[in-house]
């Protein structure tokens, strides 16, 4: 769903705002994007739902 790089950088960018002297693992960052999709799919599924019940269209 979301593009690796952008999200990379989104991602090393926040940690560098926090001022900590942090690094992290290419791993870190593909678990983040995993759950970061999860839950973005999850809200869109509620989103989806309620405009459902609302008779909706769009979202």
């Amino acid at each position: 769903l979301l593009k690796r790089l952008p999200f990379q950088r989104l991602v090393r960018e926040i940690i560098k705002d926090s001022n900590n002297n942090l690094r992290v693992q290419a791993t870190a960052l593909n678990a983040l994007q995993e759950a970061a999709e999860a839950f973005l799919v999850n809200v869109f599924k509620a989103i989806n739902l309620s405009a459902i019940y609302a008779k909706r269209v769009t979202i």
